[in-house]
């Protein structure tokens, strides 16, 4: 049995004299079946190869050494470098009295070990992956051996002598009563030494390197405004009140949960909600925005952590959760040192009984009046209007993410209408759940859309749904009038004519009803009360019975439906353009299902443009509220660089988005 135990040592260079040791292996392997008992060659065991007899071993040994060792050696030196190692420390191992006990195990096989490990480093590639399971490692005294059965079929089953801690996996047509062998390290605890016991040595695969995650996700500040800043405002045509806003959609953990395929290549420590809470209030003090709008709020973690947490970063918060069940929401953070609150209008786009409003999305508006310091003197600045949504994800429904932001539009509308029937300065932004240049994306830039006949898939752009069989289109009307909101995206009342001057009646006019007939008419009802209402009024002589009045009701407006558009005249223009012109990549906020795209934005009240083939794809251009700057977006090839979203340094599968602006300030 030991001189098949030493044979098998050999077949580390099987592929260099197969056809050599083919014959003689055979026979030995006959020979060794013939003086052994079955127990002894099956099943998995360990082997000291002291255990056998002596004489047996060295005659065997020595037949080997007059038959074939020139013929082996002479085939490893025409061989590959790493087969000429492997062979050459098989060899060294042969002739070393396999009965010996007094030298400790490492000393004896140490250099061995070292020359064949030596040898694989330089081998141009890397051994291949082990086939199957490793069956553990039986352990016997002396010099270490242990059987490992490759765990394959009989087309796999031969044997290899294989470099400490590696398997080998070479496919063999030889008999299946074969099994692989290896050689097994000493037992080493992990407390005492290191898994590589071997110094001065390095492993063959390198140990992983840290990714620098602040240098791979680096964002720059794009800056428009070449005007020195001075407390917060600017001079140049005019002094400006500058300001700050952040839009981030930071995951909601529950959504995370419930959704945990999505973040299958993510360690678990990153998507711990303490880890992720610490990474994002340090991204809030970071970047410091005058406003934080946000999306995907859990509603404990809101009130637990996040908003005492901003509280004490001197912001004033206001949430919106979601209807029904759902527990995540929107939030408007502002600092009250920059604004004060004029009026906050939760919006909720359900609508019951209505199937195209049975989602329980929302939206959050305020209205902030910027606070200007009393340096300036008497001046005053325009209320800004900031808009804050996540609006419905399924792609597939695009008539109810259409219907969703026409009801946030005409709220903005009511919200930020002065009295001269314009707007003050606008910012909506969230996650809208739409690509760049989408159906919906358009009509929130131009401010109109024909959608009648569009495929509801088609609106926002998500995912191209044009093969399937059954496509929902869309029809006009897209809502019904019922909900109040016409085709312009105002609020039925918002439309009502109105009077430039009310009516005014003299105190004559108003005495000619005093003895009228139905003044005079005792009401249904009344309690009688003697010296109280027992009294009939009687009307005097010449007084006339009835008044001629005039009908004063005015008829219900006939709000006029447009067929198959929407339109709304905020005039909104994004503040980034989607494309990054140094990288040649369109811009991502999201790793959506491992795809990266834009869904989040942030729109801005801007004037039309005449210019329409303007190198930065925007329609408008700087009005009342001016973009200064904005911080940069990444590609998609920079985030899978620091593998995806989230990561170690970003805990949310969005992107935050940050902008500077500036409003005019002038006399009263």
């Amino acid at each position: 049995m030991i001189a098949s135990c030493l044979c098998y040592l050999l077949l580390p260079a099987a592929r260099l004299f197969r056809a050599l040791s083919d014959a003689f292996f055979t026979c030995r392997k006959n020979a060794f079946l013939a003086k052994s008992s079955s127990s002894q060659v099956e099943g998995n065991f360990a082997m000291a190869p002291r255990d056998h007899d002596q004489e047996e071993c060295e005659g065997l040994l020595q037949q080997w050494r007059e038959e074939g060792a020139s013929q082996v050696l002479s085939t490893v030196s025409d061989g590959p470098l790493v087969d000429k190692g492997l062979a050459e420390s098989s060899l060294a191992l042969l002739m070393d009295n396999p009965g010996e006990e007094d030298a400790a195990p490492e000393d004896k096989w140490s250099s061995r070990q070292l020359s064949d490990l030596r040898a694989a480093e330089n081998l141009e590639e890397p051994f291949p992956e082990v086939l199957g399971e490793e069956e553990p490692l039986s352990e016997v005294g002396g010099p270490m051996w242990a059987a490992v059965p490759v765990q394959t079929g009989p087309q796999y089953t031969d044997c290899a002598v294989l470099p400490m801690g590696v398997l080998a996996t070479e496919q063999w047509d030889e008999d299946p009563a074969v099994v692989a062998w290896s050689i097994a390290p000493e037992p080493v605890s992990q407390e005492e030494a290191p898994v590589w016991p071997f110094e001065g040595l390095g492993q063959l695969q390198p140990p992983p390197v840290e990714i620098p995650y602040h240098e791979i996700l680096w964002r720059e500040w794009e800056d428009f405004s070449t005007q020195p800043e001075v407390q917060g405002l600017e001079a140049g045509d005019g002094p400006q009140f500058q300001f700050t806003l952040m839009s981030y959609n930071i995951l909601a953990q529950d959504l995370m949960q419930q959704s945990s395929e999505l973040y299958l290549h993510c360690h678990p420590d990153i998507l711990n909600w303490s880890y992720r809470f610490a990474n994002l209030m340090q991204e809030f003090q970071h970047w410091d925005p005058d406003i934080l709008c946000l999306q995907e709020v859990q509603e404990d973690h809101y009130w637990e952590q996040l908003e005492p947490s901003l509280r004490m970063m001197g912001f004033t918060c206001f949430y919106k959760r979601r209807t029904g069940c759902k527990t995540d929401g929107c939030a408007v953070c502002y600092k009250p040192t920059r604004f004060r609150l004029l009026c906050a209008s939760p919006v909720e786009y359900f609508r019951p009984g209505l199937e195209l409003l049975n989602r329980d999305n929302v939206g959050l508006v305020l209205l902030l009046q910027p606070l200007v310091p009393e340096a300036l003197g008497q001046v005053s600045v325009a209320p800004l209007c900031v808009a804050n949504t996540h609006v419905l994800y399924n792609p597939r429904r695009g008539d109810v993410k259409l219907a969703q932001m026409a009801i946030l539009l005409a709220e903005v509308d009511k919200v930020a209408r002065l009295s001269d029937g314009s707007h003050c300065p606008i910012v909506l932004c969230g996650d809208l759940n739409s690509v760049p240049d989408s159906p919906l994306y358009n009509f929130i830039r131009d401010g109109e859309l024909q959608y009648h006949g569009m495929p509801a898939w088609k609106v926002s752009g998500q995912e191209d749904f044009s093969h399937q069989l059954y496509q929902r289109k869309l029809q006009a009307p897209l809502w019904p009038s019922s909900l109040g909101i016409t085709d312009c995206c105002q609020y039925v009342t918002s439309c009502l004519p109105t009077s430039s001057e009310r009516r005014k009646y003299s105190r004559d006019f108003l005495l000619r009803f005093r003895f009228c007939s139905i003044a005079c008419q005792r009401p249904v009802g009344l309690v009688l009360t003697e010296g109280v209402t027992d009294a009939k009024p009687e009307r005097p002589a010449g007084w006339a019975e009835s008044v001629i009045e005039e009908d004063t009701s005015e008829s219900e407006p006939d709000v006029p439906r447009t067929v198959g558009t929407i339109q709304h005249c905020l005039h909104l223009t994004s503040v980034y353009t989607h494309f990054l012109p140094q990288h040649g990549r369109p811009e991502v906020t999201t790793m959506s299902l491992g795809l990266g795209t834009t869904v989040d934005y942030i729109f801005f009240s801007a004037e039309s443009c005449e210019d329409g083939n303007r190198p930065d794809r925007r329609l408008y251009q700087d009005g009342t509220l001016k973009l200064l700057g904005r911080l940069s977006l990444l590609s998609e090839e920079i985030l899978w660089a620091a593998n995806g979203l989230p990561n170690p340094f970003c805990s949310s599968d969005h992107l935050c988005l940050l902008a500077s602006f500036g409003m005019e300030v002038a006399a009263p």
